[in-house]
């Protein structure tokens, strides 16, 4: 049998030799299916050329400037010699060039790879020579972080920047400004041998133990992905989605995805730093759909009891990337009256990986809901047996969602890929804990180091968070374990309080016995004045057991 070259590899979409190219243009056309993750631009501009694609501030971009913007990017990183597969770092703000470098990244047939503008240089460089990357698009305002990278890793050929003013002048490094990059002519339409199974992006995460791994995810998956989401969140072309996370956390990235695959608009905002910009965006803008994470909802529910909130065209909010408390939602579907409220759990390893249906808020609030339309999982014991309803195991996940495995280890992709129900099958062991109800409905209990060992008892981290904040002044809990020279570990909890309102530790210590055991009630209490937060918005954890 011969063996074509990569390049003349016959991938979908192209024609065959021999094939009566003519003769089948006059017969009556099917839609086309959607195979890529960048096809979904290229059918919004041609369904709505006109329609604004992109707010930013003040700005507006249509569906046609995103695609020719994505195009001119394509063709000037093929021009440059990037190939099918090669990674492309794009170190940015949430932004317009940012925007329309992951989807020219996507149409030049290479792989995104979105760092949070935030992180340092050590992480950045880690990034880039773990995944080989030769390409980088970043922003002149970053040139203290990225310049470090440059003279000491000399993987990158080729550097376009953004804001770039004397940046490109300064440095040796072959740099380009990004205007200038989309400036320069167009010899072809960018054309690529992809197909679905291809990468798409590499998502960098650290988990729980604080490696960065390079999670994988083909176009299929995040397809799939995509697709799945705006289903059961209902969403449509008529949709406003408001973007205030960012878009290097996975979160952040599907609204753009799932926006731009809809032809909805997506308002876009670099943080939530300014809450009240945010909330006069969210009537300016008529936005329907909301995304948050519960650090963000603490904050809005804060300043609700101070100065009533009120958007009642908002339409959908979602929550996801830690617990959402059940005594959020009495006051969420005050400040939003017409909303649907989706709690929603996942992992970056295979994007989402449950919801709760909205209808079900009142009957099951402690619930993360089923699996997403067109997966499924299932709850193993330690030694991988099936448990009975309410019984505790780990839970595992299987669909076309699920990651390829990390960049380049083995041997930790080993540990969360596992042989799954049937031949050939392979799943995500999520090794976060789980029990389900006798109507099929998922209650978390904790990631892998959510679970505290008091003297002998299993202690979830969550439980004791939901008690904190349903005490009347709480803003925002946060639950580690300390070292205790009797029981093996102990509850330390930290709290802001809102303005105004008094707690003391006893107080709390009380509140908390009326809910929980007895073991269950932190032994140390400290309060402060700000919660430390991720790149994402999530409490910081480590940070916080590291003053212990």
């Amino acid at each position: 049998m011969k063996h074509l070259s990569p390049n003349k590899r016959q991938a979908g979409g192209e024609y065959p030799a021999g094939r009566n190219v003519e003769n089948e243009a006059k017969q009556p056309l099917s839609p086309k299916p959607q195979r890529l993750l960048g096809e979904g631009l290229r059918n919004s501009a041609n369904a709505y050329p006109d329609k604004v694609a992109v707010r930013l501030g003040q700005t507006s971009y249509t569906y046609r400037e995103l695609l020719d913007s994505a195009l001119k990017v394509a063709s000037a990183l093929q021009d440059r010699g990037l190939n099918r597969g090669d990674r492309v770092v794009i170190f940015m703000d949430n932004s317009w060039p940012c925007i329309v470098s992951i989807y020219g990244v996507l149409l030049a047939g290479g792989v995104f790879i979105v760092v949070n503008p935030n992180e340092k240089s050590s992480k950045l460089k880690f990034i880039i020579e773990n995944s080989g990357t030769r390409f980088l698009f970043t922003d002149g305002r970053l040139s203290q972080i990225f310049i470090p990278v440059l003279q000491e890793t000399p993987l990158l050929e080729q550097v376009i920047i953004s804001n770039n003013a004397d940046i490109i002048q300064s440095n040796e490094t072959d740099c380009l400004g990004f205007d200038e990059l989309l400036a320069l002519e167009m010899h072809k339409i960018p054309s690529t041998h992809v197909i679905s199974s291809d990468l798409a992006a590499l998502i960098y995460t650290s988990g729980t133990e604080g490696k960065l791994k390079g999670v994988m995810q083909t176009h299929q998956a995040m397809l799939f992905s995509v697709l799945s989401l705006i289903e059961y969140l209902r969403l449509s072309f008529t949709d406003v989605i408001l973007l205030v996370l960012p878009i290097s956390f996975d979160y952040g990235l599907y609204q753009l995805l799932m926006a731009v695959n809809l032809g909805a608009t997506v308002v876009v905002e670099n943080s939530f730093t300014y809450p009240s910009s945010i909330y006069k965006k969210i009537k300016e803008e008529h936005v329907t759909v909301f995304p948050g994470v519960p650090s963000i909802f603490a904050a809005m529910l804060a300043t609700n009891r101070r100065n009533k909130l009120y958007f009642p065209g908002v339409t959908r909010v979602t929550s996801t990337a830690a617990h959402l408390p059940v005594s959020f939602i009495p006051d969420l579907k005050k400040m939003f009256p017409n909303a649907l409220i989706y709690k929603m759990y996942g992992q970056t390893e295979c994007k989402r990986i449950s919801f709760l249906d909205p209808e079900y808020l009142e009957l099951k609030p402690a619930s993360v809901g089923k699996a997403i339309p067109g997966t499924e999982v299932f709850i193993l014991s330690k030694e991988g047996q099936p448990v009975g309803c309410g019984e505790s195991g780990i839970l595992y996940v299987r669909g076309p969602h699920v990651m390829l495995g990390y960049w380049d280890d083995p041997g930790l992709t080993a540990e969360v890929l596992k042989d799954g129900l049937f031949y050939g099958d392979r799943v995500l062991c999520t090794h976060d804990s789980f029990h389900m109800d006798d109507d099929g409905f998922l209650y978390f209990e904790g990631r892998s180091d959510d679970m505290l060992n008091i003297g002998g008892f299993k202690i979830s981290i969550i439980e004791v968070e939901s008690a904190l904040y349903s005490i009347p002044g709480v803003v925002e809990a946060a639950v580690v374990g300390s070292n205790d020279p009797i029981l093996g570990q102990a509850i330390r909890a930290y709290l802001v309080v809102e303005d105004g309102i008094d707690l003391t530790e006893n107080q709390i210590k009380r509140n908390c016995l009326e809910s929980l055991g007895k073991m269950m009630v932190p032994k140390t209490i400290v309060f402060l004045d700000k919660m430390p937060k991720t790149h994402n918005g999530k409490i910081d954890k480590k940070l916080l057991i590291s003053m212990v």
